[in-house]
């Protein structure tokens, strides 16, 4: 059965009538109602860069702003340490372009690699940083998307005579790296206003702060300043998206920025690149290009190879550079997809080979084939498939250890049910697993002899844990369905233009029963259908993707969950229904 057709509890988004009656009455019936489900105000409406948090209100950025402007000055080298996913890509982009901008003395990047030298500024990549010959020898590190638990990498950084600066959005853990200084609106006892910021949202904080520092002391023009950083807001754009941070409104304004700048023809190069490479058109960007095109192209070098890579075409300098830079990630590309689809495979037969899959209330699988740079999105198709949380373990290059990806779910915290498993086990064993991460992701390695051990714990502490989580039917929120007259372009165009959409501001949702006239898989194995709302009404074009026919031949009568999107065929513009679910009626 196709995870379409999944059984489903599908319910209807509402808003109290106070938040609706505050939204203008001139705008258009559904585009309040969806608005007001997600209890947006009318003052939010139209944002823009100056609706922004204020920058000094981000924790820690002052005084690393004012550290990183003595750097310049006194002409110190910077080297940016940054990560190997999309958020850590675009804001060691971002940081590079600023710092060379500003007139830094030969910034850098080092990136780790999750094979060898794992995340974040570690006491290897310390190691890496102090061993460059004397003339490129940092005297600054900066961290962009880590380095807030990096303790023993800062402490290690600081006896090779290395200062760390820390920019990061992650939670804190047990204690603060010393002697660094850190920007984080996450930092105990914040009082910032967007505590979602991801890297390269924080990023783009220092270094306008940086900015307005140089200007101040007129080593750069304010111009200069404003500019520099406001191009980079593609980068945060592609960078908040991919990391699935909730788009509260202070996020909400940076992607609908970033996005009015790639549809304004004003990308920089690789972005743009990798627009033309997936087939989408950056006159028409929007959120869901980024999280499905772009970042997938961007991450693919982070999960097979080095994501300098990645960084290397967000800075390449033309066209022709960021073009040959973008195949080559388009190449990765294809080549983690069929990883992927043959893992999902093997993961689907090793789950039904499972004794007590039924009864488990975790997944916990391994494979000597598999790749430990794809098993996180198998470790997420797996639990949507099944419900439940689950962790997918490959081989690690240490020898005997298996590295593991986790996905959770919904009230469930799968980092603390982690810790709540090893509490139960052993301390010899207890003390070789090494883990990190938040509620709904988490990494850990550890010895293969120890997994099925583990793997019991953890089943028991999910079980213990899982008295909040929902069983039954997962639930669908929609807003409600759509009259004949709404399912057209111009809908599509206009809740279109009323996002940016994604995490914590989903894309509006509708939900109607129609008829289906036909039917027809295409592409790689998408289901294209005709659907008709009733009799005598045009027929509407939709798409299921990754879906197989149904079985049958149409018609079927059938509800169907669905976006309504527009269509870019051959220079022509079209409303379609993009289908999340169905079920038959």
């Amino acid at each position: 059965m196709s995870r379409l057709a999944a059984p489903a509890d599908v319910r209807c988004r509402t808003a109290t009538p106070a938040i609706t009656a505050a939204l203008p009455a001139s705008l258009h019936p559904v585009v309040r109602r969806v608005l007001a489900a997600r209890e947006v105000s009318p003052q939010q409406l139209k944002p823009g860069l100056a609706h922004l948090l204020p920058v000094g209100e981000l924790p820690g950025v002052e005084a690393v702003a004012a550290r990183l402007t003595e750097a310049r000055i006194s002409g110190e080298r910077v080297l940016v340490i940054g990560d190997f996913d999309a958020d850590g890509a675009t804001a060691t982009a971002l940081a590079l372009t600023c710092l060379r901008a500003f007139g830094f003395q030969q910034p850098d990047f080092l990136v780790p690699d999750r094979f060898h030298l794992g995340y974040g500024l570690s006491p290897a990549i310390a190691e890496l940083a102090a061993s460059r010959p004397a003339d490129q020898r940092p005297q600054l590190l900066l961290t962009v998307d880590n380095g807030i638990t990096s303790v023993d990498g800062v402490r290690r950084a600081r006896e090779l005579g290395m200062e760390v600066l820390i920019t990061d959005h992650h939670l804190v853990g047990d204690a603060l790296p010393d002697g660094a200084l850190i920007v984080n609106p996450n930092l105990p006892g914040s009082t910032f206003g967007s505590p979602a910021l991801c890297g390269v949202g924080v990023a783009f904080y220092v270094f306008a702060a940086v900015g307005r520092h140089l200007a101040e002391l007129d080593l750069i023009s304010k111009d200069q300043a404003r500019e520099t950083v406001t191009d980079c807001l593609d980068l945060v754009a592609l960078g908040t998206v991919a990391d699935l941070v909730p788009l509260d409104y202070n996020n909400r304004i940076l992607v609908g920025e970033g996005l009015r700048r790639v549809r304004a023809g004003r990308a920089r190069p690789g972005i743009e690149a990798l627009f033309r490479i997936a087939g989408r058109d950056p006159a028409q960007a929007r959120s869901a290009d980024l999280g499905f095109a772009i970042a997938p192209r961007l991450n693919a070098a982070g999960r097979l190879t080095d994501m300098s890579l990645g960084i290397n075409c967000l800075l390449a300098p033309d066209e022709a550079a960021a073009r040959q830079l973008a195949l080559q990630l388009d190449a990765l590309n294809t080549e983690r997809r069929a990883l992927q689809a043959r893992m999902q495979a093997e993961a689907s037969e090793l789950l039904a080979e499972l004794p007590a899959a039924d009864n488990a209330s975790a997944i916990c699988l391994f494979d000597e084939r598999w790749h430990e740079g794809i098993v996180g999105l198998v470790a997420s198709r797996l639990r949507e498939n099944t419900g439940l949380p689950a962790i997918a373990f490959a081989r690690a290059t240490e020898p005997g250890w298996l590295r593991g990806s986790a996905r959770s779910v919904p009230g469930l915290h799968v980092r603390d049910a982690i810790a709540a498993a090893l509490i139960t086990l052993p301390a010899e064993i207890a003390a070789r697993v090494r883990f990190g991460g938040h509620a709904m992701a988490a990494g850990l390695s550890m010895p293969e002899v120890d997994m099925p051990a583990f793997r019991d714990a953890l089943d028991v502490a999910v079980a213990t844990a899982s008295g909040g989580l929902q069983s039954g039917p997962a639930i669908v929120w929609t807003d409600g369905p759509l009259e004949s007259a709404d399912l057209q372009l111009q809908m599509a165009e206009t809740l279109a233009d009323h996002g940016p959409w994604g995490q914590g501001f989903p894309e509006p949702l509708f939900d109607n029963e129609f008829v289906i006239r036909e039917q027809r898989v295409v592409g790689e194995g998408h289901l294209q259908l005709k659907v008709q709302l009733a009799a005598g009404e045009p027929l509407l074009a939709g798409i299921a993707f990754n879906c197989p026919a149904l079985p049958g031949a149409p018609p079927h009568r059938a509800r169907l969950v669905y976006r309504l999107d527009v269509n870019h065929f051959r220079n022509n513009r079209s409303a379609q229904l993009v289908v999340e679910h169905l079920e038959y009626v």
